[in-house]
Formats: structure tokens, C-alpha cells, sequence
């Protein structure tokens, strides 16, 4: 008689843990509290896979020998803590996908930066031939990866809430680029609860494998006191320090690891701003011990292309560049966008604050933003703390207003810059719409003054 597993949630995740349990001889079960999406009912229809919508049925559940959870279920929802309290091991999706792969695993986590760091890591891979799956908290889950084939290789964007769930977990290269205070309401308010689950990255891994870290960054710093590991550690840092597996001489990054030494100029890959120096340097680091040559990591590094809402450039009007940024909703992210640019700018900002302290970018925003455009239901803390450091502010409900406001008042040379600082539900299904619908905003103004200009000249 098979094993029962029982998975919480049909998103990707769970789907994709449905899927590969099924090819692996475990008698599935499925159960989602809410509907599930008619993609993924298909998926589970097509393999014979039994399941639930709309309620979580208590008996079944409990029956499971094994349980895998959605990463955006809590612990402390009452049908998970008495499956533990029945003695039901409750794992994450990632934990069990592993166990059923042969190839490496480079995991890469961090408040900040992890779609950016794990697409580039999965180019430079893919770029140089290597057999490479993407996977994780970006694209299909990993469970669903490795039911459909092997790979050499495994690029996995992992969450806190991922994390969580991972046992004995061990990538073969784990990158954890930085530590700022997010999803603190699923960790009792307390920063050492959070930091405690990103280093679950570095838990069980062993002395033949590599931890790529920021050194700069002062609680990841604190936080390897804490979780030492007993992975070989490369460091990268902004500061020209040679001891460092990649360091910054100004804005040229120099990898330690290659011989002779690697040196890229930022101008040299298609990512901006100090944030990206970050980036780039971990995952050119990871390409390097993977046995990626220095060559085709130059020659990859010239044609990647960065996921949709950030720092997406998407379109110039009249001499100003319109940049999406929606990603960032939080204001660690504005830091980074903040910094990307010298240009005088016209900041779009607002949406459903999440406790922002925004004495993080006063600095910045004083020397760099002539005109904040507050997009949001309620802006009125946003209001208060930048009236007087702002020369100008302007509010609006409406993308296409809010294009109007920023030609209006943009100069030529300036940088509309779209970093919310905020989540978007308030007026937007998720980031991605409002990125999105800003985008397309834009184009449609590029587009019909191009079409404009035949007639004109008629």
C-alpha cells in the first residue's frame, strides 16, 4: 500500500509537489481552501490526482504520513499545527523535490535581489551550454522540474517562508545576498525569528559545498555569528578588499576565483546601480564554481535580460526615460532604485504602506526627486513626511493621469522613476499589474505620437 501525501494549497508549488509525488508511487492527495485555478485543475485531472476545493476536510488530511504546505499557508494555521501535533512531518515543496534529484542545487535568498540574482545565475548557466533548470519562488516549482526531467544543474529562488519548511536541504551552493526587515507579521514581529530562517539556507550544508554571501551587509554579518556553517564562505563586497571572492574597484568587480582574475565593468553587463554590483558578483561568483569560464560569462553577461517591473526601462517621451520599478514594495528596494540613477527625478510612489520608515531615503530623495507622484488610495503618510523635502508633490488614482502629471512636469534628461515603496492593493491586483498598466501607459503614448507624425507630414 502506498505512502499518503497530502498537499496543502494547488498553486505551483503544490501542484508541482502533486505531480512528482505521483510519479514517484505516493498516493496524492490535494486540498485548497479556496478554488483552484483552472490551470492547475487540469494539471491534476490529467494525472489522476484526487483533490479538494473550497474546504479543507479534516479526515483526510490527517490520514497523511507525509505533508507538504503552500509556503504562503502559516504555520500557525490550525490544520498544520494538528497535523504536527498528530506527528505528521509537514515539509515544503523545495524539501521534497530535492530528495528526488541528481543534479546541483544554487538556492539564492535575501530580502532584496533574489529574481534578479537567480535569472542571471540561470543565464549564465544556460548561456554556456550547461543542461540548467530554473525553478523556486521564480517560474515553475522545483517539484515540477524534476518530474518532468533530469538536470545538471537547478537554479532555485527560495523565500523565508520556503525556508521554513526545508528539513535537510543542502544546495551545493547557497547564496544569501542581504538581510532587511520583510514578512516580519509571520515571525511574531521579532527580526531574530527572521533571520533565523534565512539561515536555514546554510543548515545543513557541508564542507564541500559554498556559501556566497554580501559582507557589508551589518545583520547578515551578525547573523553568520549566530549559524556559523560549515560551507567553504566567498565573500563579496563593494569595498576593494582582495581577501573577497569578488570585490569593487569603484564600479569594476574583480572575481578572486578566477585565474587569472576576473575583472567586468558594471558598464560592461546590462544592470545598473550598486545594488546590481551586488548581484552580479554573487552570481557570477556561483557561475564561477559551478566551472562556468570567464569567457562566456563576459560574453553572457552582455545579453541578459532582467524579469518585467524592475528597474524596466520602458520607454523615452521627449527626452525622459520612463522607468518601472513596481517591484520594490518596500523601501529597502528604493534604496537600491534610488541609487541606480544621477539623473534629476520625478518619483511615482504609494499603495498600502507596510510600516515604512521612510528616513531610510531622505537623503536620497532630497537630492535626487524634484516631484513625488503619490499613486495610492491614501497618501497621506507620504505626504506628511516628504512636504518640505519635495519641492513638489502631486497625487492621482489613474495611470494615465499620472503619465499626464509626469510629462507635465518632467524635464528633458530627468528619469520617471515608478518604485511604489508600498503593495498594490489598492488600487491593482498585484505588482505586476501596476507595473503593467504603467508600462503600457507609456507605450501607448510613444505609440500614438509615432503614428501621428506620417499624418503631420502629409
Amino acid at each position: 500500500m502506498s505512502n499518503k501525501l497530502v498537499i496543502l494549497g494547488a498553486g505551483e508549488s503544490g501542484t508541482g509537489a502533486a505531480l512528482l509525488g505521483k510519479q514517484k508511487g505516493w498516493d496524492v492527495f490535494v486540498s485548497d481552501a479556496a478554488a483552484i485555478k483552472a490551470n492547475y485543475l487540469q494539471d491534476l485531472d490529467q494525472a489522476g490526482i484526487a483533490y479538494e476545493q473550497g474546504k479543507h476536510t479534516e479526515e483526510k488530511i490527517l490520514a497523511a504520513d507525509l505533508m507538504i504546505k503552500s509556503p504562503g499557508i502559516p504555520d500557525k494555521s490550525p490544520i498544520v499545527k494538528k497535523a504536527r501535533e498528530k506527528g505528521i512531518p509537514v515539509i515544503d515543496e523545495i524539501e521534497f523535490a530535492s530528495n528526488y534529484l541528481s543534479g546541483k542545487i544554487i538556492a539564492i535568498t535575501g530580502t532584496n535581489g533574489k529574481t534578479t540574482t537567480t535569472l542571471l545565475t540561470y543565464h549564465l548557466l544556460k548561456a554556456a551550454g550547461y543542461n540548467v533548470a530554473l525553478a523556486g519562488n521564480v517560474g515553475e516549482s522545483l517539484a515540477r522540474k524534476v518530474a518532468l526531467g533530469d538536470h545538471d544543474w537547478y537554479v532555485v529562488e527560495m523565500s523565508s517562508f520556503q525556508l521554513d519548511g526545508t528539513k535537510a536541504f543542502s544546495p551545493f551552493i547557497g547564496i544569501l545576498l542581504n538581510i532587511t526587515p520583510d514578512h516580519l507579521d509571520r515571525y511574531d514581529y521579532k527580526m531574530e525569528n527572521y533571520v533565523a530562517s534565512k539561515f536555514q539556507l546554510v543548515a545543513n550544508m557541508s564542507a564541500s559545498q559554498h556559501f556566497i554571501y554580501f559582507a557589508q551587509d551589518q545583520v547578515l554579518a551578525s547573523g553568520l555569528k549566530r549559524f556559523p556553517t560549515l560551507a567553504q564562505s566567498h565573500a563579496v563586497s563593494l569595498a576593494t578588499n582582495k581577501h573577497s571572492a569578488a570585490y569593487c574597484v569603484g564600479t569594476a568587480m574583480h572575481f578572486t576565483g578566477a585565474e587569472p582574475e576576473l575583472v567586468v565593468p558594471q558598464e560592461a553587463t546590462t544592470l545598473k546601480g550598486p545594488h546590481n554590483l551586488i548581484n552580479t558578483m554573487c552570481a557570477v561568483s556561483a557561475a564561477l564554481l559551478a566551472g562556468v569560464s570567464p569567457t562566456d560569462i563576459k560574453s553572457a553577461l552582455k545579453t541578459f535580460v532582467n524579469a518585467p517591473h524592475r528597474l524596466e526601462s520602458v520607454g523615452v517621451i521627449d527626452g525622459v526615460e520612463f522607468v518601472n520599478d513596481s517591484k520594490a514594495t518596500n523601501v529597502d528596494s528604493v534604496v537600491y532604485a534610488l541609487g541606480s540613477f544621477h539623473q534629476p527625478l520625478v518619483w511615482i510612489a504609494g499603495g498600502i504602506d507596510k510600516g515604512n520608515e521612510y528616513r531610510l531615503i531622505q537623503e536620497a530623495v532630497r537630492k535626487k526627486v524634484h516631484t513625488l507622484i503619490c499613486l495610492g488610495k491614501d497618501n497621506g503618510k507620504l505626504i506628511q513626511f516628504f512636504s518640505g523635502i519635495v519641492p513638489q508633490i502631486r497625487e492621482t488614482q489613474s495611470v494615465p493621469e499620472l503619465i499626464e502629471i509626469a510629462r507635465e512636469v518632467a524635464r528633458p534628461g530627468d528619469v520617471v522613476l515608478l518604485s511604489p515603496a508600498c503593495a498594490s492593493f489598492d488600487l491593482f491586483k498585484n505588482y505586476e499589474d501596476r507595473g503593467r498598466q504603467f508600462r503600457e501607459a507609456v507605450q501607448h503614448v510613444i505609440r500614438t505620437r509615432e503614428e501621428a507624425v506620417p499624418k503631420m507630414n502629409r
